[in-house]
Formats: C-alpha cells, structure tokens, sequence
C-alpha cells in the first residue's frame, strides 16, 4: 500500500501541562505537528472529505483532549493523543512532535517527538 502523508504543523493549543506547581495555575502553549501516514488515493479520487484525513477534525480533538485532560508530562499527552488518532482516524502511522515554548528559558522550545504504527495499539480498529 502506498503511504502518503497527511500533515498538521505548528497547532497551537492551549493547556494546563507541567510537574511544576507554577505550571499548574494557568493554561500555556504548546505546539504540534504532526505527520498522518495514510493512502489518499480513494480521497483523491472521490474528491470527498469523507474518504480522507479531515485535519480540521483531528485538530479539533486534539485541541479537546487537550484541554479536558491535566496533564503532567508531555510523554503521557503524547501517547494519549495517538492513541486517540488511531482510535478515530483511518491512518496507518503517526510522526508528532509537541513542543513546550518557553519551557526552558534558554531554548526556543522543548519537547517530545514519537512514532507510532497503527499495529502498536492492537485494540486499534480500522475503518
């Protein structure tokens, strides 16, 4: 199957995230981009949204988790948020990165990145 990508870059969502007691009293910045490994050639030819990755739909949620749920590492938020894609969307694999602006005042931004394949969730079903 040919794997072709589907693509969030620099969403800007707001959370309360962090260990430290100050990172509990107000929401902060994070930012994230993602890359969905997916094949677009049903979409491509039905020109229907229904047959691809809706990226306003995965912001969206993204966005909801995110701000629904505390979180105190960016590695728990990581792997809840791909969990979820692969539990809602049809894509195969999942690159993202989340960055943490302002988290240490000598970098421009901290964070994490993962990998993940839809066979790493086995409870995963595809659509």
């Amino acid at each position: 199957m040919p794997l072709d990508t589907v693509f969030i870059h620099a969403l800007h969502v707001e959370t309360i995230i962090g260990v430290h007691a100050y990172e509990q009293n107000a929401p902060r910045p994070l930012l994230f981009d993602l890359e969905l490994g997916t094949d677009i050639r049903e979409a491509a030819a039905s020109d229907r949204i229904r047959d691809a990755i809706d990226y306003s739909a995965v912001s969206d949620a993204i966005i909801r988790l995110a701000s629904e749920r505390r979180f105190q590492l960016l590695e728990t938020l990581a792997e809840t948020v791909a969990r979820m894609i692969f539990e809602r969307f049809p894509v195969a694999t999942l690159r993202m990165t989340i960055g943490k602006p302002g988290a240490v005042d000598a970098a421009k931004t901290v964070g994490v990145r993962i990998d993940r394949r839809r066979e790493d969730y086995a409870a995963c079903g595809v659509r």
